[in-house]
């Protein structure tokens, strides 16, 4: 294994690159590459085993291309499809898992929210997350449609904000002081939910504690890059690559490959 290989990073689409960015804030020196797995979007709604197989179909693209790391940057792909992921291939994983223990332990109302995809609620993973603290109040809310939406770049529409108030505002109603996003694609809604709920609710995502976990688990293995040329990041989608451009900001190179 060569310090100098890509770090891989997949997703059920966009989404898992607000897991990339903040990966490549804190190790700017690495090369990436990125699979955004668009066409297959989302994974929330597909069985267990659909999701480990298109994990293992990502997994395996990835090695190919010379991966000493793999960052599952999707809460349904890591809750369902971890596990078999590490039994089957050699090589470190990194999982992303809603972050319910922060939340839950400075929760003032001892109630927090949590909004993800139907396969991160359903799993096993996370319901042993949920079984850790019995004393505070989990009122869990899939949401539906938001993922599509996200994938089609219509992140402020109406629609997307109809959704949304439908979603989040029984959550206020009962209180929650901690809204945890259990999905990569929902940071991306951060404005407009913070639009929507009181300010003294705090929002919280995983992208920051996954760069931590990465950078621990690669220092770990000795497998930092060292090289001082500039790192390359590359970008795949098996769909239109337009709204991969657009929420990186036009500017990162994204290829579309069939996958």
């Amino acid at each position: 294994m060569n310090n100098n290989q890509p770090i891989g990073v997949f997703d059920s689409g966009i989404g898992g690159t607000s897991i990339w960015r903040a990966i490549h804030q804190l190790l700017p020196n690495e090369q990436t590459i990125y699979l955004a797995d668009s066409k297959n979007a989302p994974y929330g709604q597909k069985s267990k085993q659909e999701i480990i197989a298109l994990s293992m179909k990502n997994t395996e693209l990835l090695l190919e291309m010379g991966c000493k790391l793999i960052v599952v940057a999707c809460n349904t792909a890591t809750t369902n499809a971890i596990r078999e992921l590490r039994a089957k291939y050699d090589v470190p994983f990194i999982g992303i898992e809603p972050a319910i223990k922060p939340a839950a332990l400075h929760s003032k109302t001892q109630t927090i929210g949590i909004l993800a995809t139907k396969g991160t609620l359903n799993s096993e993973l996370f319901h042993k997350s949920v079984e850790n603290h019995p004393d505070v109040k989990i009122i869990e809310q899939i949401g539906h449609g938001l993922v599509q939406l996200i994938e089609n770049g219509d992140i402020n529409s109406p629609e997307m904000e109809e959704l949304l108030k439908s979603y989040l505002n029984p959550m206020v109603e009962k209180n929650i002081d901690y809204l945890v996003l259990g999905c990569s694609h929902y940071p991306y809604l951060i404005p407009q939910i913070q639009k929507i709920i009181p300010s003294h609710i705090k929002i919280i995502d995983s992208g920051e504690a996954v760069a931590k976990q990465t950078q621990k688990i690669i220092e770990q293995n000795h497998l930092l890059n060292s090289s001082k040329e500039k790192s390359s990041q590359i970008f795949y989608t098996n769909s239109e690559p337009e709204v991969l451009e657009t929420i990186l900001n036009h500017n990162e190179k994204v290829i579309y490959k069939n996958f």
